[in-house]
This record gives C-alpha cells, structure tokens and sequence, in this order.
C-alpha cells in the first residue's frame, strides 16, 4: 500500500522498516553512509527533513514531514484495507 510523504511524493509502506526523527548522531551517520553509497533519496524538496525512513532495500529517504504524522497516514491506510477485506 502507498502513503504519501509529502510534495507528492510515495513510497510503498510495506517497504519501510522504521521512521525516525533526524537529530541523533547515529541517524546522521546513517544518512551519510547511505549518502556515500547512492542510497539516499531526498525527498525534502527543499524544506527541513523531519522524518528519515529507512526501507528493507537499505534505502534512506529524506521528509519534509514528522514521523509520527506519515505512522498515522499508514495506520489509515491499513485500517482501510482491514475494512476492505
């Protein structure tokens, strides 16, 4: 299922292994590994990274957008497909 992160922009929930906030030392060296790796995708536009979510292909990305508001997005979204079925 796909949530939207911001700016139009998204990534299939099924592929996120956890969301974090950006402050702590080991995240932004996470985020500069990935960096160096090709692995890091921005998907800022431009504005303040909130949120940085790390997927099972080891991909970072970058959001404009907190982490607790993209969590709850996918909670929806999960309620819906519950619903669904």
């Amino acid at each position: 299922m796909m949530v939207n992160i911001g700016f139009g922009n998204i990534i299939s929930s099924e592929r996120v292994v956890a969301m974090v906030a950006p402050e702590s030392a080991p995240v932004k060296r996470l985020m500069s590994e990935a960096r160096q790796k090709g692995l890091l995708i921005d998907a800022t536009c431009g504005r303040k990274t909130r949120a940085v979510i790390i997927t099972d292909s080891e991909h970072v990305i970058l959001s404009a957008i907190q982490p607790e508001t993209i969590a709850s997005r996918c909670a929806a979204k999960d309620e819906l497909s519950i619903d669904e079925e």
